[in-house]
């Protein structure tokens, strides 16, 4: 089952999330075989502001598990975050049934 993750950044966070990333990055790698797909939000200016992730995962606990493993929620980067039920619809161009 998937499962979508948007997580908003605490205001002024951006130099913790520069600082973290890396560490973000290679824990990512790690779980690729998890992964649909994840990303940035942008703000206005085009820096980062959030995360939209989604996870193929067993249940919402083991995607709960994935989301607070990221080195990004451990940091304490998001002031919120949703974690929602996701089903991919349109996949380079394709519509799924």
């Amino acid at each position: 089952m998937q499962f979508a993750l948007t997580a908003h950044d605490r205001p002024g966070a951006l130099p913790l999330r520069l600082e973290v990333r890396p560490a973000h990055l290679d824990y990512l790698r790690s779980i690729a075989a998890s992964l649909v797909f994840a990303g940035p939000v942008l703000d206005a200016e085009g820096k980062p502001c959030g995360s939209i992730i989604v996870y193929e995962a067993a249940d919402k606990a083991a995607a709960e598990k994935l989301v607070n493993d990221d080195p990004y929620s451990q940091a304490g980067l998001f002031e919120r975050v949703e974690l929602k039920g996701f089903r991919l619809v349109v996949k380079d161009g394709a519509v799924a049934a």
